[in-house]
Parts: structure tokens; C-alpha cells; sequence
């Protein structure tokens, strides 16, 4: 068979991926054996692969790639997110550049512009995926705004408004003037900020005194309605029951009291504006204040705002600072660095606002969902994130779900009245009129009567349903796909979403299939550059992982990127790791080559292939049974490791070496098919790893039918194996280091045959050594009194009589400086070994380590002693 000399993925890689999805590989239906179960984390629709979808994706795909080869009918469901801020953003932007408002149009026009945009740029990353060899069973490609998707979304949001667990009410939000809607706590980002600290007058009424308060914002001072002093504080307490006069607004507002004022902090005096800051807004509560909105949708001022309405809020900050100094009423500006809480979609700062907002009860649906993780039911892996799930699970707070959007799945809350409670909840706008008429008991009332609630759901309210919305598991609660395919098995996703997505899917599962949602979650680390920094488009330090594919193959990139990636830790990118991955590939391939080399003869095996075949039976066995506990614990980069040494140091180094027949010869066929069917075995180790590169391989191994491809191939299961085997062919493989290292040290020639003389009395693998070490002859319990290179493996002391070609005069000189460096190595062991103070207080493994190094120069010390004699 000819082949190329050169393993080429590009040739491979979408040869074998079309001929996967043709014959339907990937495809899963329920059947007799079991499930094995992962739902993706949903990309947003807008998105492009980037090395953290890269990481993941290739985790979940050697999960399901394995399981498929250990007899599990493996289903992974692929998707996208709608991405309710990031999309309309988009959509938005692009209006915009064809002269259209958003403000200008209906919702249902631009629903049509944002499902059009949706159908043309969206999806992008999933076929991206496919080139990264992701095995997705995608006839079950879903997207969160597909027509059963929303209306499980729907479903569940009238479910559970009908239990009470949804409200409506006034609430401080994060108000994004960017995007124009609220978002949740955790999707705030605080960033760090150089700004300036500002000392303002506050002039107390009917004197020429005033009060210094300290604001970052002055620009909110048209929304104060109070300055707040501590009733303990003495510099204050002939100011209590006074008002002051709000500076440029000329607004009297009154001083009250409350411990909540730090006296060191600042003046000690609070001004207070309860619409624009959430703890303005708690104490405004608590002292009955009014509350002045200041601010439009945009972050401009608006009419309370006088002669800075219409103006960005930032452009005032700087105005009215000019304004305040000019009328005498800034006692003082200073450097101030604060934190500022910004968006994580679209980087705006924040505005504290109050709005009417839904909600939803965390607490109750919450307990149950702390439980299942506490008491291992869902494991996490690495397990130190069960803290940090537990900590916001203890403090967790109402989700606010409504969002300012129209892309995203409409709340079904229908309104008939102009009251406060004038509105029915309902699944459609018909079964809405018929609640609607028993509540008023008007019988007169008409679907156009009925005004359907502006806002959208909060993303995350859809993709909380995703592992049961993707078997339509609200709509057909007992159809056979759920029943089959959940719980899940595996979630696969970064610790940057565990509040976000996988506690709230934790609770949607008990809320209604009364189970977890997946057994186990593994978290991944967040890829980062050499300097640790996030890889980011905005930083430019984010390799394109296309382009990587394209210069290193797909397998390469698979396995660069997972050599370095232990469970939940970050991954420092370095483009090397992606060039092991493909020296990897190459080293794989020039050992199939070199198989293919061989003649094959009608001969049986010699003793040397028989001892090396029975070694590597054994070695592989015993990697299978690591490999297995590895997975087991989801340690993937581990596993990886251990099939990498496997097939780089222990099949091509070792196993090809023993049984690589002498020139002009041929390899017996016996030993040759015991040969390829060894490196069957680690093709179907390292599939999963390795997809593209191992199935071409396969199929140039033999004619292979449908049937046999090696994507849907058993791996080998786990074997007992015999310890001793192992250890004897790894001390054979020491004494060969041994005797190559001589003579490299030494400049002799690999073809010098050499002799041994041993204190032991046989070597369990002599054929072996003999071949691979190039050794004429063993003489075993026996010296030598030639000068001669000795050297240790254990307690085992291997001499080897140096070559007639060698200078003994220059031996000995470099002997006797070895001899030196020993003893004075020795001496500083004995020092810190016989002082009394660290022998009590080390470790007893650090004690150990230096007793080990004691006991091997003393015995170095000896053999280069005889030495020295015999030369």
C-alpha cells in the first residue's frame, strides 16, 4: 500500500467529516442500550468560535466520542442562544446604517429584520464546530427561539406566575443605556475607574453656612431629594431638623439621620438620591422620600435636569463641575480611583434606575437546588466550586426576567385596565380575554381590548429549560426522547456562568421533572494569554482558531489545547502546545508507515518479540485501567497523557524498536499482525482525542465496511494485567538507557557491540537488551577488572569495560573531578542529615528525599572508586 509520505489534515479532515454526518454516526435515537447524554451551552446565534468555545467544545466531544466506543448510545445536542441584548445590538446597528430607528418601526417589523439577520449571520459558530470534528447529532439542532422552544418558555413563566412564584413590582435595576434594557446583577462587570471626587456646598436654608458632601456623580444632584448625617455625629448635631439647599437647582431638601452614614467616610454627610443609586434608594424607602428620575432611557439628562436636559450624562459631569466652581459652590476636586459597575454585553456604565420590573422567588425553588449539589446528587468538578456555589445560593436575590427587548420570547402578562393589578397572565391572547372577563366579570371584552406586556424575557429564562426544552419536555412531558435522554449525563461549561446557567438549571429540573438535570458538571478554566490576561477580541490577544486548525490540523489543536488544561484551572495559550499537537500526528503517522515498511515473513516470533508483545499486552491493559480512573474523575488533560506517553515513549520508542526486524530481513507475519492490531487498539484510544487523523489511519489499516468505521468502534475494556511484566521490560529499558548513554558520553560508535558484567543473576528481558542495547554478551554475578563504565539501575550494578578506543589518561582526569563534585555533594547532605533541629521539624518526606540522595552518592561514590583503581 503507498503511503504519502507526509500525514496531510487538510486532504483528511472533510473527507471523513462528510462521510461521519452521511452515515449518520452522530445520530442518536432511543434504544435498548444506555444513554449517555450532553446538551451544549448554547453560543449565542451571533457568534464566531473563539479558544474558549474551542476548549469546551473539544472537552464535550471527547466525552461523547468516548462513550460512543464504550457501548453508550451517545446524543449530544447542539444549538444556539438567541442572545436577546447582544442580537438586537446587532440588529439595531444595522438599521441604523440603513437610515431606520428602531424607535420608527413596529415590533413585529423589527422582529422580521432580527429573524432575517438571525436566518442569514446566525449559526456561523456551529459550523465552525464542525470543522473543529465536533460529533453533534445535528438533526437535533435546536435554537432557543425556535417555535417549541418559546412556548415551553412561555409555559413555564404562566406556571409559575399561577404558584406564585412571579410578581410584578418597583424595583432598583441595572439600567445598560446602551442596550436600553435592565440587566441582572451578575451580567455587572466593576471595573476599576480614574475619576474625581467632588466636594460640594451645601448651603444651610436662611444662613451663609453650608455643608460639605462628597459625590463621584454630580451630575445626579437634580434627583436629590435629602442629605443623610449620622445621628451620632457631633459636627452635625446642631444641623438636625435644618434643610439645605440643593447647589444649582436651589431645591430646599431636608437633613436626616441614619446610622447607615459612615462618619469617617468622605464629609460624614450623605447627599441622597434615591432614583439613581440602590442604597440611596433603601434609605429613601425607609425615610419616605420622593423620588426624582433625572435621567432618560439614554442616559441624558431629562427636564429635571434644567439646562442640562437632553445632554449625555458624562458631558454634564464635566459642565456642571465648571458651573459649580464658577458660582462658588466646589469647595474642592481630588483624584479618585472607584469602582464602576459596567455591562458585560455591551461595556456601558450602569445607572442605578427604578422601573416596574417581573421578578421571580428565588428562595423557594433555591433550597432544593443548594441540596442536590451539597449532597453530591449534581458532583462538581473541580469540587472547590460547590463553595462558591453554595455562598450565592445562601444570598441569593429575586431574578429579575424582564428585559427591555423586543428580540426575545414576549412576557404573556395581558393588560385590560390602566390599575396597578389591571392584567391577567395566560399562554395565548385568547385564553387571556376569557381570564380577563371572569376577573371583571365583563363578558363584553375582546382580544383588542388586551395589550400585551412590551418587554422581553430575560435570556437566561429560556436556556434554564434548555436540557428538558430540547426533548420538548415541557410541552410532552412523557414523550419517549425525554424519558430516555434526562437527566443528562455531563455538563460541560466555564465557572463564569454557574449562577447565570447551571443553578438555575438545577432548578428548573426539580422545579419540573422532580430531577437533576445532569449528574455532573465540569467546569473548565478560561483560556488566557502569557500574561494572564482573558483572550480577548477587544485585547487582540485571541488566536483565530480556524486559523490554527488551518497551520496545525484539527487534531493538532485538539490536542494542544487539552495537554494543557486541568479541570477548572486556567490555560495559559501557548501556540507550542498546538506544535506538540502536531509533531504528535506526525509521530503517529511515521510509525504506521514504518509498519507498513516491513516485508513479512513466514518465520515464527523470536524471543525479543515475544517478551516485548507480552510487555506492551500489559502496559496497554494497565493504561486502560489509568485512563479509566482518570476519566472517572474527569482529569481529561490526564488521560491524554497517559495515551500520549503510551503510543510516543512505550509503542514507538520501546515496542517498534524491539521488534523492528535487523536490515534486509523481514518481521514475522504473526508478529506483524499482532502489531497493527496492537496499534488498532491505540487508534481507538486516541479517537476521541484525535478523530480525523485516527479514522484515516483505520480505514487504510483494512477495507472497512460501514459498520466497522472506527468512530462508532469499541474501545478495548479494562484487563487485569501482571505488574512484574511491566517492571521487568521498564528496568530492561533503564539498562538500555544505561548502555546508550555510555557510549554517547563516551563518542563510541552505536555499532561497537559491548559487553556487560552484572551482580545480577539474570535479566528478565535479556533478549530484549541484548537487541535494543546492541550487547554481545552478559556476564552475569560476575567483575570485572577492566577499567570500565559502571553504572546503577535500583540495586542492580551494570559495568560495561570501556572501548580500546577510548583514552584512559582523559577518563581518569574526568573520573577523579566526578569523584570531587560527589564527595563535596555528600558533605552538604551530611551537614543538614545530621543537624538534629531539621530532621525534627522537616516533613518526613523531605527527610526521606535526602536520605535517598545520601545512600545514592555514597553508592556513586564507591563504583567511580573502583574505577579509579582499574584505570
Amino acid at each position: 500500500m503507498q503511503i504519502s509520505e507526509k500525514y496531510n489534515p487538510q486532504e483528511t479532515e472533510q473527507k471523513w467529516y462528510n462521510y461521519w454526518l452521511e452515515n449518520k454516526y452522530f445520530h442518536s435515537e432511543p434504544n435498548e442500550k444506555p444513554p449517555y447524554t450532553i446538551v451544549i451551552p448554547p453560543p449565542n446565534v451571533t457568534g464566531i468560535l473563539h479558544m474558549g468555545h474551542m476548549l469546551n467544545n473539544t472537552i464535550q466531544d471527547v466525552l461523547v466520542r468516548r462513550a460512543r466506543m464504550q457501548g453508550f448510545n451517545a446524543c449530544w445536542v447542539p444549538g444556539t442562544d438567541h442572545a436577546s441584548i447582544a442580537t438586537e445590538a446587532k440588529v439595531v446597528a444595522k438599521l441604523k446604517s440603513e437610515g431606520i430607528n428602531k424607535s420608527d418601526i413596529t415590533r413585529e417589523e423589527f422582529l422580521k429584520h432580527a429573524w432575517e439577520w438571525t436566518d442569514k449571520y446566525g449559526g456561523t459558530i456551529l459550523e465552525q464546530l464542525k470543522k473543529l470534528g465536533c460529533s453533534c447529532d445535528w438533526d437535533r439542532t435546536r435554537f432557543t427561539m425556535e417555535e417549541s422552544l418559546s412556548k415551553q418558555v412561555i409555559k413555564s413563566f404562566v406556571d409559575l406566575y399561577n404558584k406564585g412564584l412571579i410578581y410584578r413590582g418597583y424595583r432598583m435595576v441595572n439600567w445598560d443605556p446602551e442596550a436600553k434594557t435592565n440587566i441582572s446583577d451578575e451580567e455587572v462587570i466593576f471595573k476599576e475607574q480614574n475619576g474625581k471626587l467632588y466636594f460640594l456646598k451645601y448651603k444651610i436654608e436662611g444662613t451663609e453656612e453650608f455643608l460639605s458632601v462628597a459625590t463621584t456623580r454630580p451630575e445626579t444632584i437634580f434627583g436629590d431629594t435629602a442629605v443623610c448625617i449620622n445621628p451620632n455625629d457631633e459636627r452635625y448635631a446642631h444641623l438636625k431638623g435644618k434643610n439645605v439647599i440643593v447647589p444649582i437647582v436651589n431645591r430646599v431638601i431636608p437633613i436626616i439621620e441614619d446610622e447607615y452614614v459612615d462618619i469617617e467616610f468622605g464629609t460624614g454627610a450623605l447627599k441622597i438620591t434615591p432614583a439613581h443609586d440602590i442604597n440611596d434608594y433603601e434609605i429613601g424607602q425607609k425615610h419616605q422620600l420622593p423620588m426624582i428620575d433625572a435621567l432618560d432611557d439614554d442616559g441624558n439628562l431629562n427636564e429635571h435636569g434644567l439646562h442640562y436636559a437632553g445632554k449625555n450624562r458624562f458631558d454634564v459631569r464635566k459642565q456642571i463641575a465648571k458651573e459649580l466652581e464658577e458660582n462658588d459652590l466646589l469647595l474642592k476636586a481630588e483624584d479618585y480611583v472607584n469602582k464602576v459597575g459596567t455591562s458585560e454585553r455591551t461595556g456601558a456604565v450602569i445607572e442605578p434606575k427604578v422601573s416596574v420590573q417581573w421578578f421571580l422567588k428565588m428562595s423557594e425553588i433555591g433550597k432544593p437546588a443548594l441540596d442536590v449539589v451539597m449532597d453530591d446528587e449534581v458532583k462538581f468538578y473541580p469540587e472547590k466550586f460547590k463553595n462558591t456555589y453554595k455562598h450565592w445560593m445562601e444570598n441569593i436575590r429575586d431574578w429579575n426576567i424582564s428585559r427591555q427587548l423586543w428580540w426575545g420570547q414576549q412576557i404573556p402578562a395581558f393588560y385590560y385596565g390602566d390599575g396597578e393589578n389591571d392584567f391577567v397572565v395566560a399562554e395565548t391572547k385568547e385564553e387571556a380575554v376569557e381570564l380577563a372577563k371572569q376577573k371583571t366579570n365583563n363578558d363584553q371584552l375582546t382580544t383588542d381590548n388586551l395589550k400585551q406586556d412590551e418587554d422581553a424575557l430575560d435570556t437566561w429564562f429560556s436556556s434554564w429549560l434548555w436540557p428538558m426544552s430540547v426533548f420538548d419536555g415541557l410541552n410532552n412531558p412523557d414523550n419517549k426522547d425525554i424519558n430516555y435522554y434526562y437527566p443528562t449525563s455531563d455538563l460541560v461549561t466555564g465557572p463564569d456562568i454557574i449562577f447565570f446557567w447551571v443553578a438555575r438549571m438545577i432548578m428548573a429540573g426539580l422545579e419540573y421533572r422532580k430531577e437533576v438535570p445532569f449528574k455532573n458538571v465540569y467546569f473548565t478554566g478560561i483560556v488566557r494569554d502569557k500574561q494572564r490576561r482573558k483572550m480577548s477580541k477587544s485585547l487582540g490577544n485571541s488566536p483565530d482558531p480556524l486559523e490554527l486548525m488551518d497551520k496545525y490540523g484539527a487534531d493538532g489543536v485538539r490536542v494542544g489545547i487539552l495537554l494543557s488544561s486541568a479541570a477548572g484551572n486556567d490555560l495559559l495559550f501557548d501556540e507550542d502546545l498546538m506544535l506538540q499537537g502536531r509533531n504528535f500526528m506526525t509521530k503517529i503517522w511515521s510509525a504506521f508507515r514504518l509498519i507498513n515498511m516491513w516485508n513479512h515473513e513466514d518465520k515464527p516470533a523470536n524471543a525479543t518479540d515475544n517478551q516485548t508483545i507480552e510487555w506492551f499486552e500489559n502496559k496497554l491493559n494497565k493504561t486502560i485501567v489509568e485512563i479509566d480512573d482518570q476519566f472517572e474523575k474527569f482529569r481529561i488533560s490526564d488521560a491524554l497523557h497517559l495515551i500520549y506517553k503510551l503510543i510516543w515513549d512505550d509503542f514507538c520508542g520501546s515496542y517498534l524498536e524491539a521488534i523492528k526486524p535487523n536490515y534486509g530481513e523481514g518481521i514475522s507475519k504473526e508478529v506483524y499482525h499482532k502489531t497493527v492490531a496492537l496499534f488498532e487498539e491505540l487508534m481507538k484510544l486516541v479517537h476521541p482525542f484525535m478523530p480525523f487523523q485516527s479514522e484515516e489511519i483505520w480505514q487504510l489499516i483494512s477495507e472497512r465496511s460501514i459498520d466497522e468505521a472506527l468512530v462508532i468502534a469499541q474501545q478495548k475494556k479494562a484487563e487485569g494485567f501482571n505488574e512484574d511484566i511491566i517492571k521487568n521490560f521498564e528496568t530492561a529499558s533503564e539498562i538500555i538507557s544505561g548502555v546508550r548513554n555510555y557510549r554517547q558520553t563516551k563518542g563510541i560508535s552505536p555499532r561497537e557491540a559491548a559487553e556487560i558484567y552484572t551482580n545480577a543473576s539474570e535479566f528478565a528481558n535479556e533478549p530484549v537488551i541484548k537487541k535494543l542495547a546492541n550487547v554481545s554478551e552478559i556476564h552475569f554475578g560476575a567483575k570485572t577488572e577492566k577499567p570500565s563504565f559502571t553504572f546503577l539501575v535500583g540495586a542492580t550494578e551494570v559495568s560495561i569495560p570501556l572501548s580500546e578506543n577510548l583514552d584512559l589518561g582523559e577518563e581518569k582526569i574526568k573520573t577523579e573531578e566526578e569523584l570531587k563534585y560527589l564527595k563535596g555533594f555528600l558533605i552538604s547532605v551530611d551537614k543538614k542529615l545530621s543537624n538534629e533541629k531539621f530532621v525534627a521539624n522537616a516533613k518526613p518526606e523531605v527527610v526521606e528525599s535526602e536520605r535517598k540522595k545520601q545512600k545514592d552518592a555514597q553508592d556513586k561514590i564507591a563504583i567511580l572508586e573502583e574505577k579509579l583503581k582499574s584505570l
